[in-house]
């Protein structure tokens, strides 16, 4: 009896054992790539719950989520100027081909050690030797746009050559800094200056020249109002002399008005024609 129930029990635990390895889950946001003595199986295990082959079969999960690849790589720029710069790339890999990505280059830290990053490295280098160092600040997204486009060339002649086309997505590609040498810095901050001052001097001289223009704009208005007001008042006063010489011309009394309003009282000292001249005594005595 003691015989059997060991049996019993050694039988149950093998039991559970065979049960318990021949299920496996594969959780989620990942695949299952499942290998039997070794070799791969192409297809591959959707998250959740599964069987496979105990003793035979082991499965190994690859995750098939968005992740972030960050590298950063120094290179020389068209004009000779040492650039480090840092760049992020988001990636996925495509579940469908998750078994053969496994069996043609890895796991997914592989993939991304072997493929994503020196991608990266060498998608930055080529791009950078075609601009200068202030184009690269200047066109940044253009040149954004250029090394995903190198990243993907990349990669995609990569996995062409290893036979695993569309193992991987990519998704955005980020340059996330600049970092250049000390010396281009503070020439920059020098150009930045200069171009203030610049700005400034012609700031200042615009101001000056619209100040004069303003000044020389008042004189000409005032020149103008005076010349305006002169010949207002000479054309008043000469078509007052006009109608007061033809009034004049045929009235000999209001051009006796005219002489009695202008005299001062005085008499002459001589007067006469061509009678005998009459002398003013008592003024000559006066004076």
């Amino acid at each position: 009896m003691k015989t059997q129930l060991i049996v019993v029990g050694v039988l149950a635990l093998i039991g559970a054992y065979l049960v318990s390895g021949s299920l496996v889950i594969v959780n989620s946001g990942h695949v299952g790539v499942v290998r039997t003595l070794g070799a791969v199986q192409m297809v591959q295990l959707e998250e959740g719950f599964h069987f496979k082959k105990p003793f035979l079969d082991e499965v190994e999960e690859m995750d098939i989520r968005l992740r972030k690849a960050e590298n950063q790589a120094s290179a020389a720029s068209k004009d000779l100027q040492v650039v480090s710069t840092k760049v992020a790339v988001q990636y996925s890999l495509n579940g469908p081909v998750a078994p053969l990505t496994y069996q043609k280059i890895g796991r997914r830290d592989v993939v991304e050690s072997t493929l994503v990053n020196p991608a990266i490295m060498e998608s930055v280098k080529s791009v950078t030797a075609q601009y200068t160092a202030e184009e690269l600040i200047t066109k940044r997204a253009e040149v954004k746009t250029r090394i995903q486009e190198a990243i993907s060339e990349f990669i995609d002649a990569t996995l062409r050559q290893k036979e695993v086309v569309g193992a991987l997505s990519l998704a955005n590609v980020a340059i996330t800094d600049f970092d250049f040498s000390a010396e281009f810095n503070r020439a920059i901050e020098e150009k930045v200056r200069a171009e203030q001052e610049a700005l400034k001097a012609k700031n200042e001289k615009l101001r000056r020249v619209t100040q004069a223009e303003a000044a020389a704009a008042e004189r000409t208005l005032a020149a103008d109002a005076e010349a305006y007001q002169i010949e207002v008042a000479s054309k008043a006063r000469a078509d007052a002399i006009r109608r007061e010489a033809e009034a004049l011309k045929d009235n000999a009394a209001l051009v006796q008005l005219r002489i009695a309003e202008q005299w001062d009282g005085r008499l002459p000292q001589v007067a006469g024609g061509n009678s005998i001249p009459l002398l003013n005594l008592d003024g000559i005595k006066a004076q």
